[in-house]
């Protein structure tokens, strides 16, 4: 079993791995697991796999939850691993220090977790935790060290995100004006800004969904 190929895996399942660590005792891991890999969609690919499933399609509440966790709960099986959510709490487990513990992911300048690849639309649909210790590869560079502009610290049209807070209280109010409907339609205009975001094909209809779904 290496990285590699539990990599080639989870992109059948229209999944990607996002980083992974060796846990320590204050990771809040089970013990006897050695390794833990943070699963995230797999783009292009993910939105339509999705869309096909049958929990997508039987009009029951949380359809993405649900099928995150037969999807990775069948693997962790076949792999003798255990299957770790985001959602499902309390108490959560702590996927946003997992996430910084990666070296995959980090703090942006808005504070949101910003990915190498996947950029300020970064997402977990769970973890697997493993017995066997494999090896891991380097994290590439903080991609927001290289980002001159920042843009995402100027893009919010409510200014939501300084840095230090999240008025989640007026992005939902800015929601739902006629002058937030570009932000429902397309995604966050901060997160989209995100120069590694543009490059993560990630759909319209997904962005969409998510943020119906944070709206409530």
């Amino acid at each position: 079993m290496t990285y590699e190929t539990l990599q080639a895996a989870a992109l059948t399942r229209s999944l990607s791995i996002l980083g992974g660590l060796h846990p320590t005792a204050d990771d809040n891991v089970p013990p006897g697991f050695q390794t833990l890999l943070l699963l995230g969609p797999h783009e292009p690919g993910f939105w339509a796999t999705f869309t096909q499933s049958a929990e997508w399609n039987d009009g029951q509440p949380d359809p993405m939850d649900r099928w995150s966790t037969r999807v990775i709960d069948t693997w962790a099986a076949d792999l003798d691993a255990r299957a770790l959510y985001p959602f499902g709490g309390p108490p959560f487990k702590p996927f946003f220090s997992w996430a910084l513990k990666t070296g995959r992911v980090h703090a942006s300048p808005i504070m949101l977790l910003v990915h190498d690849t996947a950029g300020l639309f970064v997402s977990f649909r769970g973890a697997i935790a493993l017995r066997e210790k494999i090896d891991l590869p380097a994290p590439p560079a903080n991609p927001c060290l290289s980002c001159v502009d920042q843009p995402c610290t100027t893009t919010c049209p409510v200014d939501a995100l300084d840095g230090k807070n999240y008025d989640v209280v007026a992005c939902k109010t800015f929601l739902d004006q006629a002058e937030g409907q570009d932000c429902m339609a397309r995604g966050c205009a901060a997160r989209r800004i995100c120069p590694v975001s543009q490059q993560y094909p990630r759909t319209p209809a997904q962005s969409a969904y998510h943020m119906t779904t944070f709206k409530g």
